[in-house]
């Protein structure tokens, strides 16, 4: 970044200290993390500018993998905290299919102004704002119910290096979820190698622990998403259990170097700070699955969580023991979520030479149904219906090769979804949460199940509880939500809901439908014919005809008004 992205500078009645991470004016303080306020300086370097989201990527990230929602949840923190809007901007624009554009007058401050005029903010600073005091407020009284426990724990803590582990563990029922479970966030796992490309590992032990914590019906697991959140962040374990409803906190890092490994991972007592067990691993690389299967059980031990005979079995199975198997499979999910046509591609090929590599590697043969479904979602596969039956095939090898993981019935049921085959989509979204009931996809797939099949109420239910789950959603979790209440005919709810989807996937089409049809029902033609020419700039080639063999709507007069309404916004035939 240029020396003019370290200074303070105005835009517009916003003084912005980057130094300190500050935004003000007048009586008004707002602090922005790291990322956030890295992207407005460079924005700012550049005024007027259209920046992409690869430089942004390059210039803020500094070359390392990120999902693609971080830049644009990056860009939702900015907009918040600017008291910005996304579809009427004053101060940071969305260019469709190019990048962002800083429209805000800029003025760069002289190194005296800038002392200056950070004189106040410093000073306001040191008083407690009122939004801080309601927001302590609001935790206090988030806090309440469990507050004896807490004291509890708290007063006990200095006995607990003295306890028996078994003693020290019936404590842990202080720091249950109101359903009288356990309750643990796992935190993304830091890659502190050399190579940023060891994200890959990184992140797929995170979501390996994830999934196999997931399993266990005595424990209720929150997602925290390895390409948000708080990754790089250094926040107390308190604000991230009460931030997240969670009694636990497991966090972890790695390094690679040549062919060994180490995995530094620590579970603390999120209320009271008191680590309940660490642990680090020195091994070689080819041992990283003993090393994830070892986390898991020092969990459930340290935690006293009961487990059945059936979850013994599936922690006992692994998906691969080909390390790099595995890292092209972690490379191709990273990637997936481009959902550009070349993404899906790239994706597909890396999933391939994985199964070339393990060729009983079910989540790979899962993987890559998903993305041939997706073809024939957005209507880039040559042959569409030959796609989806091939996409069918993997999705059952995968079920076939690998029962034990919900990730490869989450894949069968999408298909499903997209063969308009909702029985066997919803068992097959159903079976995943059987596998594993904190499982928040698997309640997300069945959300959007259920709001294509015409059962909006059950699927705002489920999206609810997968938003629970995961309270880093991404957003299909939001269009999930969104189509549901278009069904029930809440459309200003819908275009709300919608509206923050897509703020989440500027290129996503299935928003941008639901979203046009939805502006339309609430009268709003002008944003419903704009929404239309935003659609036919991302896929010329979109019609209405492609439009009803594609989208999943199962109910026939939903469907034909749904079809009317994209007719009067200006799709054409």
């Amino acid at each position: 970044m240029n020396k003019e992205g370290q200074k303070g500078f105005l835009i517009h009645d916003w003084r912005v200290f980057p130094q300190e991470g500050l935004l003000a004016r007048d009586n008004e303080t707002v602090r922005l993390e790291p990322k956030a306020m890295e992207v407005l300086a460079y924005l700012a370097s550049r005024p007027g500018e259209v920046v992409t989201r690869e430089e942004l990527e390059h210039e803020v990230w500094r070359g390392a993998l990120v999902g693609y929602d971080a830049v644009t949840n990056t860009i939702i923190k900015l907009r918040k905290a600017l008291n910005d809007d996304a579809r009427e901007p004053r101060f940071i624009a969305t260019i469709p299919k190019k990048g962002y554009q800083l429209i805000a007058p800029i003025t760069y401050l002289s190194a005296e102004e800038d002392r200056i005029s950070l004189s106040p903010v410093a000073t306001e600073l040191e008083k407690e704002p009122q939004q801080v005091r309601t927001a302590k407020l609001g935790q206090k009284k988030l806090l309440m119910v469990s507050s004896v426990a807490v004291l509890l724990i708290t007063g006990l803590a200095w006995l607990w290096p003295l306890m028996p582990f078994s003693t020290a563990s019936v404590l842990l029922t202080a720091s249950q979820g109101t359903d009288g479970l356990p309750t643990i966030v796992v935190l993304p796992f830091e890659n502190i190698s050399d190579d940023p490309k060891q994200d890959f590992l990184a992140d797929g032990i995170t979501e390996d622990i994830i999934t196999d914590l997931s399993r266990l019906s005595n424990l209720r697991v929150i997602t925290s998403d390895p390409f948000l959140s708080y990754k790089g962040e250094q926040l107390s374990f308190e604000k991230i259990g009460t931030d997240l409803g969670a009694g636990f906190v497991l966090k972890g890092s790695i390094r690679r170097i040549d062919d060994e490994v180490r995995v530094n991972v620590q579970l603390v007592n999120a209320k009271t700070g008191v680590n309940i067990w660490g642990q680090r691993y020195d091994r070689k690389l080819t041992e990283v699955f003993v090393v994830q299967d070892e986390v898991t059980r020092s969990i459930v031990s340290a935690l006293a969580i009961r487990m059945t005979s059936q979850e013994e079995t599936r922690l006992a199975q692994r998906a691969t023991d080909n390390l790099k198997a595995y890292d092209l499979f972690q490379e191709g999910q990273r990637i997936s979520k481009g959902r550009t046509k070349p993404d899906q591609e790239l994706a597909r090929d890396l999933y391939q030479k994985a199964i070339e590599l393990d060729p009983n590697y079910g989540r790979a043969y899962g993987a890559m149904a998903v993305t041939l479904a997706f073809d024939y979602l957005r209507g880039w596969a040559d042959a569409p219906v030959e796609s989806l039956d091939r996409a069918l095939v993997l999705a059952k090898q995968a079920v076939s090769l690998d029962e034990s993981t919900p990730q490869t019935y989450w894949a069968l049921g999408f298909v499903y979804l997209m063969r308009k085959e909702y029985k066997n989509a919803e068992d097959a979204a159903s079976h995943a949460i059987r596998i594993a009931p904190n499982y928040a996809d698997g309640y997300g797939l069945l959300g959007l199940i259920k709001a294509n099949a015409g059962q909006p109420r059950q699927s705002i239910d489920f999206t609810t509880k997968a938003m629970r789950l995961n309270p880093y959603y991404t957003w299909e979790y939001l269009y999930a939500l969104g189509i549901a209440k278009y069904m029930l005919g809440d459309y200003g709810s819908a275009i709300t809901t919608l509206e923050e989807a897509q703020e989440r996937n500027e290129n996503e089409i299935s928003i941008k439908l639901f979203l046009a049809t939805s502006y339309v029902k609430a009268g709003r033609l002008d944003d419903a014919e704009w929404t239309v020419i935003q659609l036919k700039t991302l896929n010329p080639a979109i019609t209405l005809s492609e439009t009803q063999k594609t989208v999943p709507v199962s109910d026939p007069v939903m469907r034909q008004a749904f079809l009317g309404d994209l007719r009067k916004a200006g799709l054409p035939e």
